[in-house]
């Protein structure tokens, strides 16, 4: 049963990278076309999801909505990857007073929910997609930089890392060859967890309308537009609803199979490591 759940997840998310890449091709019509004339279609052959308030396609406008939800989400989780990295591989490598600053300014960091620290940025910033980027990862990078200086604390005092230093290469050699491939693992796996979680922030924020702006298409949008009409034409909400739900879901999902497998071959590794002692 847990084998056909992930296989399920995996196929909705490869489903929903294809529909972001490929939206304008497979988008039967412009997701901002306004046509009064046909508002609030039911599902039919010309419009396979029905139209909204405005005429507007439903199918086109998800289709359009998942190319910038998981656009955006994939932006700013590689925002977040960039500042974290560098912050703990920087505070784990050197240590002392630099280390110590670091951790603190996470600390301060981690005091403060994310979602409200992101909203206190968006009000500094204004509004719009890119602020919205800027200050979800701005409020995430912490997490990351923790990790990653465990990370490399853990690996600084090892034996082959000591041996590799000792022959003359360089720390950023080293890094490379010693502790970037264990570092990107633990990244991938907090990534790929955070993933639905950035989402939803991105689409909270444009719901609240702080984030991507009418007319453009995006999930939070759209169950904003359709709030209003949440008892006459409900299936307006439910659609980017059960899309947020489903991409959510199943990256979740692949997140948790990630996190056992990955860390299923470190313990061995570690396991082999004794047995060798």
């Amino acid at each position: 049963m847990r084998g056909l759940v992930l296989k399920l997840a995996f196929v909705v998310a490869a489903l929903m990278v294809i529909f972001c890449v490929f939206a304008p091709i497979i988008a039967p019509y412009d997701p901002e076309a306004i046509d009064l004339s046909a508002k609030f279609m039911p599902a039919c052959s010309e419009h396979i999801l029905g139209t909204d308030h405005l005429g507007r396609d439903v199918f086109s406008r998800l289709l359009y909505g998942s190319s910038v939800s998981l656009g955006s989400t994939f932006a700013t989780l590689g925002l977040i990857l960039l500042i974290g990295v560098l912050v703990g591989a920087i505070s784990g490598f050197v240590g002392g007073r630099i280390d110590q600053v670091l951790m603190r300014i996470c600390d301060v960091f981690f005091s403060v929910p994310t979602i409200i620290l992101a909203l206190f940025l968006v009000g500094v910033l204004g509004t719009g997609l890119i602020n919205v980027i800027i200050a979800i990862a701005v409020s995430h990078w912490a997490w990351y930089a923790r990790m990653v200086r465990s990370v490399v604390l853990s690996l600084k005092n090892k034996e082959y890392i000591l041996i590799t230093r000792i022959s003359g290469a360089s720390e950023t050699v080293n890094f490379k060859k010693n502790m970037l491939r264990p570092i990107l693992s633990q990244c991938v796996i907090l990534g790929t967890l955070d993933i639905g979680h950035i989402m939803l922030h991105i689409s909270a924020l444009s719901f609240l309308g702080l984030g991507v702006r009418a007319p453009k298409a995006e999930w939070g949008i759209m169950i904003s537009d359709a709030k209003d009409f949440i008892f006459t034409h409900s299936e307006l909400m439910l659609y980017p609803g059960v899309a947020l739900f489903l991409c959510v879901a199943s990256f979740n999902i692949i997140g948790d199979h990630l996190r056992d497998k990955l860390d299923a071959g470190r313990n061995l590794e570690v396991c082999d490591e004794y047995a060798r002692a």
